[in-house]
């Protein structure tokens, strides 16, 4: 069978079995197939594809129009155009993730312009974010690792450390940092959130926790309900019992001036904002549909 021809039939398969994005899908799994690039599928539409290919073509196929996540067939998705390895073990890395990324990089490039315009009129920094050789940062709830390596990689100045309750998710993160030459950049903890970290150190706690409530279950996809970690999904029957626990273990981490910033979802909105009443600077940050994604909030000294 040519190339052209296995591809449109993948293409009808998926339409089939009601998966999202068939051709695209279908091209994902034969580059992952055949071990090459978009470029290569529409230079070569008439390659014959052999008996092994064919085979092993129909069998990524069927998993993925059972349900599976492209993702895990393939170990592998893109954060950040970072290339990152994932398995069923953790939560696969998402582009509204990169809302968190872009909000602390905004706060970094803010608080240097600050220090610099404060140094040049000989005065005492006024931000609670340290200067950019001391930054440290902590992400709570790595997972594949997908902020922490995001921010290493943004930040070469910054310390950065990572927990996980899942030793399993640990060890696709530790594989992560190494791949892209960041372990020496990344200390990666085996713990709940933040508990055991040093108090006061941090100038940043990022995460992207478990905010869907029990009660929101039918409107998550069923491939995410079905395959993906479901202590990384859903939180509780509300959403917010991780979010709880967390503010107040990110203020004792945190160092006065610092920043909590983490994701959310449009259904806890209120709810999150109630648990950052007495933070300072809290901001809401919509993604690009307009849903509320990224909470912000500030300690400082009165709270």
């Amino acid at each position: 069978m040519q190339l052209r021809q296995a591809l449109n039939s993948a293409i009808e398969r998926l339409i089939a079995a009601n998966v999202p994005s068939p051709r695209m899908n279908a091209e994902l799994l034969i580059m992952f197939t055949l071990d090459c690039d978009r470029a290569y599928l529409y230079a070569h539409p008439e390659r014959e594809l052999t008996a092994d290919e064919t085979a092993r073509y129909d069998a990524t196929l069927a998993r993925r129009a059972s349900g599976v996540p492209a993702q895990y067939i393939t170990g592998h998705q893109e954060f950040w155009g970072i290339d990152f390895v994932v398995s069923p073990a953790v939560l696969i890395p998402r582009p509204e993730t990169e809302h968190v990324v872009e909000a602390v990089l905004e706060l970094v490039s803010a608080a240097e312009a600050s220090q610099s315009q404060n140094q040049q009129q000989d005065q005492e920094p006024r931000t609670g974010v340290s200067a950019p050789h001391e930054l440290r940062i902590v992400d709570a709830g790595t997972g594949s690792g997908a902020i922490a390596l995001a921010l290493a990689r943004e930040l070469p100045f910054a310390e950065i450390d990572a927990t996980d309750i899942s030793e399993e998710a640990l060890e696709i993160a530790r594989a992560n940092a190494a791949r892209h030459e960041l372990s020496p950049r990344v200390a990666f903890h085996h713990t709940d959130l933040l508990t055991g970290l040093p108090l006061g150190a941090f100038d940043f706690v990022v995460s992207n926790p478990p905010y869907v409530g029990e009660s929101e279950e039918d409107t998550v996809q069923l491939e995410v309900r079905k395959f993906e970690p479901r202590g990384a999904v859903f939180a509780g029957p509300t959403g917010l019992e991780v979010i709880e626990r967390l503010i107040p273990q990110a203020h004792a981490a945190l160092r006065t001036g610092g920043w909590l910033v983490f994701e959310i979802g449009g259904t806890i909105v209120d709810g999150v904002r109630r648990l950052l009443a007495s933070w300072s600077d809290v901001a809401i940050k919509k993604d690009l549909q307009g849903i509320p994604r990224v909470a912000i909030a500030r300690k400082s000294s009165g709270s």
